[in-house]
């Protein structure tokens, strides 16, 4: 798998082939993608070793890219409709109690980003959605149209680390009181005024970053997913974490530091005295968080702000 080559994924997954070494799949092994997406990594890792993989998403687009792989690799692949959070449920379900190895690619996908209709994109005329489970009754448009000023301003500055969070939600609450924000354009277009001159990031991404994660509770479930690799993970097994922002990333490194016993802290005057987890459940490859090469965020810039953290359970 070194001879990993992008383009033979119409959606390229993010570190891929960092991914893959560090996943290391071996024959008759059990791993789970638990953000399956368009399924770039699971057909990596299926690809790489005559192994067993479940692929979670609780995306319903996502079942059509998981047809495909059901074809051409049968009953190697099992697809599991729902959250990642859920992942200990979803597999029990399957009689799997224990993993070889677990991938998470956090965040909204390129398939979801790129079909307009979602109403994730900034440039789209379409109404505003943002939701991954389109089952949900809460999406964007309900936040931006129904919640206070107060509240808005919360979740823009705490889910987006915008730093105009107070004047964008105040001039929300001025524009929905002549009529709806309807479209990712009109939200964007809000965003983009209080900006001027060149920027290399558009000044919307904070904003629509916040909502999205918001709407689909995208901490919590990370929490959620990282707690269960404790109980999921074989001794000797992999976790693979791919985020794409800080808050994310926090998260990660947090959990990280807890479970593979570095957040002990000893007092000299009392040794005995400790703060922290006592128990060691992971060893942690990744001092420092890998990040894509030039090579490959020149190919794809929506890489650049990507991390990945590698533990072993032990």
């Amino acid at each position: 798998m070194n001879n990993l080559k992008f383009q033979t994924y119409p959606h390229r997954p993010v570190l891929l082939k960092e991914v893959i070494e560090n996943l290391a799949p071996k024959k008759d092994e059990i791993y789970l993608d638990g953000t399956f997406g368009a399924g770039g990594y699971s057909q990596a890792i299926l690809e790489s070793a005559a192994c067993q993989l479940y692929a979670i998403d609780r995306d319903e687009s996502a079942e059509k890219f998981a047809e495909k792989l059901t074809k051409k690799f049968g009953e190697n692949f099992i697809f599991l409709r729902g959250k990642f959070s859920d992942s200990q449920k979803l597999l029990a379900e399957k009689n799997v109690a224990k993993l070889d190895g677990m991938v998470f690619d956090i965040g909204v996908s390129s398939m979801q980003f790129d079909d307009k209709s979602r109403g994730f994109s900034f440039d789209s005329d379409a109404k505003l959605d943002m939701r991954m489970d389109q089952k949900n009754s809460l999406s964007a448009f309900e936040v931006v149209n129904e919640a206070s000023e107060e509240e808005l301003a919360r979740i823009i500055k705490e889910f987006g680390e915008e730093p105009k969070a107070k004047k964008i939600a105040k001039k929300i609450i001025t524009k929905r009181a002549e009529k709806p924000i309807t479209t990712c354009r009109e939200l964007a277009d809000i965003v983009r005024s209080f900006y001027f001159g060149y920027f290399k990031t558009d000044p919307a991404t904070k904003t629509f970053q916040a909502l999205r994660i918001f709407v689909n509770q995208e901490l919590d479930e990370l929490k959620g997913a990282l707690a269960s690799s404790v109980t999921l993970l074989k001794k000797g097994g992999r976790l693979i974490v791919v985020s794409f922002h800080s808050l994310e990333d926090q998260i990660v490194k947090n959990f990280l530091k807890k479970e593979s016993g570095a957040d002990q802290v000893v007092s000299r005057y009392q040794p005995e005295i400790q703060q922290g987890n006592s128990v060691k459940n992971f060893h942690v490859i990744t001092k420092s968080a890998i990040s894509p090469t030039e090579e490959e965020i020149a190919a794809n810039p929506r890489a650049r702000s990507a991390r990945m953290r590698v533990a072993i359970r032990i």
